[in-house]
Order: C-alpha cells, then structure tokens, then sequence
C-alpha cells in the first residue's frame, strides 16, 4: 500500500493571549470539537478495548484539575496553546514519576489528546489517511496506537525503531496487521504515498518495487491466504506429522473471555493463562474469591481440557500501581516474577489457593515465571504441596518456566523434581543475548532462532524426556512458522501460540516428517546465526 507517515507535527503558537476571556472561549470551542472526534471514534471502534481507551480519553478531557490549572494560567496572560500544553506536560510528567507502567502509558494518552486539542487552536489539520489501504510509517507505535487501528484500513506497520516482542508488536499480531518494526529512522524520510511492499514473514521491505516484485508477491500472498483457509477447515483436527508424531497445539490468552475463541479456533488445551491481567484489571490486589471466580470461568469454557497458568508474573518492565517496587537501574534483571512473589508469600498463597478450588479436579498445571535457581522451584513446590494437603487435587501438575538461561542449564537437576518444563522465547532470548528485547535498535537482532537459544532448548527438553517429562514453548517463537519444524524437531510436546496462529501452526505441523524435522534441527543447532538458521528451513 501507499506510505503514510506519521510523524509528531510541529506547532508554532503565542504563548502570551489577547485577554484570559478570549483564550478561554478558544479552549473551550477546541476542546468541545475534540470531544465530538472522539465520541465518532469510540461509535465508530468494534473493539471493547479500543472504545475503553477513547472513553479514557474524554474522561481526561472531562478533568476539573486539568481546566482549573488552565484558567489560572489563562488569567495570568497566557495563550490557551501556551496554558494548556504547559499543564498537560506537567500532568503526564508527574504520572511517568511514579515509575509505573500502566500510568506511564496514561502520560502517553495525555500527551495524545494535548497534542489533539493543540492541532485544533492551531488550525493544524492532522494529515489525511489515505483512501485505499496503506502503510502506516512511523518512529514507534505504541499499544494504544496499535489498538486505535483499523485492520481493514492500515494494510501494515513499518516503525523505525521497537521491537518483534514488544507489546505493540504483539497486539499488532493480535490484530492481524502484519508489521516491520526497527527498519531505522531512514523510513521516516520517504515521501508520503510512495508505494510500499512489506514482507513480514521475512521482515523486508521493498520501496517502490517493480511490476515483477509485486507479481511474486501477490502470488505468494494469495496462496498464503488460500493456505490458511485449508488450514482453518482442519483446526479442531489433531497437529500430526506426516509420520503420525503428535504435536499439542494450545493457546496463550489473557483472561476468561479468551478462553472461547481460543477453543473455537482448534485450541487441545491452554497453554499460557497470563493471570498479570487480573491483577492489572484491579486497583487493589483481586481477593481469593475474586480470582477463584476468573479461574474457573477459564477451566469451564475449556470443557475438561487442560489449563496451564503462569502465576502471578509482575515487576521488571510489568509493575502493579499497589505493589511499589523500588526503581532498578535495570529492572529486566531485578526483583520480578517467583522472585517478587517469594517476597509476597500472602499475595502468592491467595493466589494458589484461588487456583486449587477453581480446578474441582479438572486437569490444572501450575507453573512458576522466572526461577533460576532450584531454590526458588523448591520455595514454590513446596508452598503449593502445603496448600494442596487443605485443598486437595487430584490432576494436578506443577512445573516452571524457562526464561533464565541458569534454569536451561540446570534443567537436568530441576527435571528430576518438576512435572514440566514451558519455555518462555521471548524472555530466554533476551536474557541469553544480552538484548533488551524494547531496544529502538538492537531488539530486531533478538531473534528466538538464535542457535545460541536453541542450545538451550536442546537442553532443557533432552533433561525432561530422560526423567518423563513434557516440554513446551509458550513464546512468541511457536507461532513462527520457520521455527515449528525447528522446535518439534528438537523435541518439543507443545506449542502454545495466540488463538488465531492455532489453524496456522497446526497445518505446518501437517507438513513434514518427525525425521526430517529432527534432521533440521541437528543442522540448526551446528550453524552460527538465526539468519542461517531461517534459510536452512526455507531450503527444505
């Protein structure tokens, strides 16, 4: 499609007003205008979540301190640009002060709606989409950014810095906009309307391609396209390879209301429930009952299949606005999930115990974020085992994470204690290359199909198979279709992946062989980059 780049406008403005009385009728005519754009946006959004954060946005709008601090600036002489930029600056940079996360993504949706009235007392038009499907050209995208989209109007994303496992390239996933993040700041400077061709399975980008480029890649797209509504067609049959191994193929979801679509889209099971959401959702610690609630509602709409929940994963780069954390110099390599839940034995306990009486002996398998050490498996197990004597369980697993390269490598001690191993790519990456996975510049280097990670895969899954036990992958690395035939060549029982990858990866599943898959794998783990990594699959 056409390139629309959006990049932050630059507005030029007084900053002293012809009379407080005068300013004061030009806020308010702009701010009224606002209002009407956003109301026509939230009537007009399909999505609960994107109609939330607009009403968060006329709420905002709606606030007595914000106009209360305007006008006293408006009677002291000021433009209304002048005021109200000067006071809303001021607002999000006291949320960003308090070193949390969610109110940090409050001081961006501020900074928007200052920017929206500005453009309106400036008479600045915002550039027009284009008619047709286009390409949205940006520095980065933020989620709310992302969720503000329109799938049927933004045809792709192309960002000049960000990262493949950075939230809004999740929710872009999520949407399914294909997206090229961290291309650099060159993209920028292209002229609006230029043709773009994005290949986000490959992450390249074609300007302006010739009539033979798009040829090809017309063609690859519609056979895509036609490969995934075959693929639909056969979504609630098993993942089998052409020689009969079975794959499990489960889904990642964020809370009850997921869990029925991920069945309908062909999902055997869950294999994330990141239970953060909840916690996310409320302004307080959700009680026992409260969470027992959500629980269940999950283990209901699954109808007997398994569930696998992560517990409580905050801290780090997810903070709780009730929970504060001393600010890190580093906070990826501070005080978060087991580690902070260890610390907050209550908050932890509650939490198990919403997830035993949940489960009425219905398949539940606990697993615990972030362990490094067998010390912190153990504090788990056995805190859970001492739960388990007062609520008892009869199908009932409990097993950890793999995210921190020191558990990879112990996995042949932990695997003679756990039931089950779930790799977390996105995190074992991170940590394993030394590359912050948000990096503006470096994070499009971290990619899950490093050898260096699959070693520690390789690992992992050789040390649960020799004691019984099942391994699967719950990153972002198990809905990419190149690295399937890598990870179940390796080993892997279970793939667990966004519940509209599920058809997807089932069908790839479909396409070879368990020998050839182990073939690939042995070559993969003997090369020395990603990059060769990718191609040895794409030979095949």
């Amino acid at each position: 499609g056409p390139a629309h780049i959006q990049v932050p406008q630059v507005f030029d403005y007084p900053l002293r007003g012809e009379s407080a009385a005068a300013e004061r009728q030009r806020l308010h005519t702009a701010l009224s205008d606002v209002r009407t754009d956003i109301q026509g946006l939230i009537e007009r959004s399909q999505a609960k979540a994107i109609r939330e954060i607009f009403i968060t946005h006329q709420e905002m709008l709606d606030d007595p301190e914000l106009t209360d601090e305007v006008d006293t600036r408006l009677k002291q002489g000021e433009s209304a640009e002048a005021a109200w930029m000067s006071v809303i600056e001021a607002a999000a940079k006291q949320q960003e002060a308090l070193q949390d996360a969610l109110l940090a993504e409050r001081a961006a949706d501020l900074r928007d709606i200052g920017r929206r009235v500005l453009a309106q007392l400036c008479g600045v038009q915002s550039v027009q989409e284009p008619s047709e499907p286009y390409i949205l050209v940006m520095e980065e995208v933020g989620p709310s950014d992302v969720a503000r989209l329109d799938p049927a109007r933004v045809a792709g994303i192309l960002t000049a810095r960000g990262g493949a496992t950075a939230h809004s390239a999740i929710v872009a996933r999520a949407l399914g906009i294909p997206a090229l993040v961290g291309a650099g700041a060159a993209v920028l400077l292209l002229n609006a309307g230029t043709p773009l061709l994005l290949d986000g399975q490959r992450g390249r980008l074609h300007v302006d391609p010739d009539a033979a480029t798009l040829q090809r890649a017309t063609v690859e797209r519609d056979s895509r396209e036609q490969r995934l509504q075959a693929a639909s067609a056969q979504r609630h049959e098993p993942a089998l390879t052409r020689d009969g191994h079975a794959v499990e193929v489960f889904a990642n979801i964020g809370e009850s209301a997921g869990v029925a679509s991920a069945v309908e889209q062909g999902a055997e099971g869950i294999g994330l429930l990141r239970t953060e959401l909840i916690f996310m959702a409320h302004p307080q610690a959700p009680d026992e009952a409260t969470q027992e609630a959500e629980y269940r509602r999950v283990l209901d709409g699954l109808n007997g299949r398994p569930l696998v929940v992560r517990t409580l994963d905050v801290g780090g780069d997810k903070p709780l606005p009730y929970w504060p954390i001393a600010e890190e110099e580093n906070p990826f390599l501070g005080v978060r999930g087991i580690r902070l839940t260890l610390q907050r034995p209550q908050i932890m306990e509650a939490q198990l115990r919403a997830l035993l009486r949940a489960a009425d002996n219905r398949p539940l398998r606990i697993m615990f974020p972030m362990v490094g050490s067998v010390d912190e498996w153990r504090a788990a197990r056995d805190m859970t085992e001492r739960l388990r004597l007062e609520i008892p369980m009869a199908d009932l697993q409990l097993g950890i994470m793999i995210e921190v390269p020191s558990a990879a490598l112990l996995a042949p001690v932990l695997a003679k204690e756990v039931d089950f191993f779930s790799v977390g790519t996105n995190d074992l990456t991170q940590y394993t290359l030394a590359i912050d996975r948000g990096h503006p510049t470096l994070s499009a280097q971290a990619d899950g199909l490093h050898p260096a990670v699959l070693q520690l895969i390789d690992i992992t899954v050789r040390a649960a198979h020799a004691h019984g036990k099942w391994v699967g992958v719950c990153g972002e690395l198990a809905a990419d279709p190149l690295a399937v035939p890598v990870l179940v060549g390796l080993g892997v029982d279970e793939l667990s992946v966004s519940a509209r990858s599920i058809p997807e990866v089932k069908a790839r599943v479909r396409e070879f062989s368990l020998s050839e898959a182990q073939g690939l794998a042995q070559q993969a783990l003997a090369v020395g980059s990603p990059a060769e990594v990718r191609a040895l699959v794409e030979a095949v």
